[in-house]
């Protein structure tokens, strides 16, 4: 078949616009309304955030070098890691590559324990320090702002594993892989978080 007649082929046509347009937008509608939905309510904690440290000068300016900053910034680099393998992932499944899609997956599961095993050696670290939700108002807001990102975390994680364990199955292929795509952006969405939590909240005074 010449050039011309593949590119006058409808199937060709189709396999070549599959999942390759310029303006494809990862996972389903929902998903990204779920997105923008926890985004909002990151937003609102960042507002209470900025309010509190209005009110509280003091106690937002002395709070950082109180905390564990090595800890957040392993756990940086652990979710910006994490953030890499999510995304081998989904190259790996466009090239129809399972077995490595389900090691890239299960990469990025390990990626969100190990950030759930820092953050909890970083409330021990607290703990032995006397800072708690009840110290003053900063590790008030620090604390709530740790535990809903730290839930979402776990929540990613979860729903990271199921994704491996249904791309071991053969549930996703180059040309069908929404669901996987879907995962990979609320993974993405619960990093770019991170990033603004770590410098609001262990650097900046």
């Amino acid at each position: 078949m010449t050039t011309l007649e593949m590119v006058g082929d409808p199937e060709f046509a189709t396999a070549k616009g599959t999942g390759n347009e310029k303006g494809h937008t990862p996972g389903s509608i929902a998903v990204w309304v779920f997105i923008y939905a926890e985004l909002t309510e990151f937003a609102f904690f960042f507002l209470a955030f900025l309010i509190a440290k209005f009110y509280f000068p003091v106690e937002f300016r002395e709070g950082p070098p109180q905390l564990n900053t090595l800890a957040g910034f392993l756990n940086t680099l652990v979710l910006l890691t994490s953030s890499f393998c999510v995304a081998r992932s989904v190259q790996a499944i466009k090239r129809s590559a399972r077995r490595q899609t389900v090691i890239w997956l299960l990469c990025t599961v390990a990626a969100g324990v190990t950030y759930c095993l820092i953050k909890a050696w970083e409330y021990q670290w607290n703990e032995a320090r006397g800072i708690t939700a009840r110290t003053n108002y900063f590790f008030a807001t620090y604390y709530y702002l740790m535990f809903n990102h730290f839930l979402h975390v776990v929540i990613g994680t979860f729903t990271i594993l199921g994704t491996a364990v249904l791309a071991a199955l053969g549930h996703y292929s180059a040309e069908s892989h929404e669901g996987l795509e879907g995962a990979a952006s609320y993974w993405h969405m619960i990093d770019m978080v991170w990033i603004l939590i770590f410098p609001l909240i262990y650097i900046l005074r």
